[in-house]
């Protein structure tokens, strides 16, 4: 297994949830509907895997 072929999903995934996760903590609490927006947030980053990556130009 290549992490490179997962390496843009995982970037995604905790980016996502991070930025979300950021949000709901302003107030200093996460409420339920927070959680289901950070879930939401890190489920649709996780859909990123179904986009594949454009090929490489050869270099050289």
């Amino acid at each position: 297994m290549k992490i490179g072929r997962y390496a843009k999903t995982v970037v995604a995934g905790v980016l996502a949830g991070a930025y979300a996760l950021q949000a709901a903590l302003s107030d200093d609490t996460v409420t339920n509907t927070e959680w289901f927006a950070i879930g939401t947030a890190v489920l649709i980053a996780i859909g990123v895997l179904a986009v594949p990556n454009s090929p490489q130009e050869p270099r050289g």
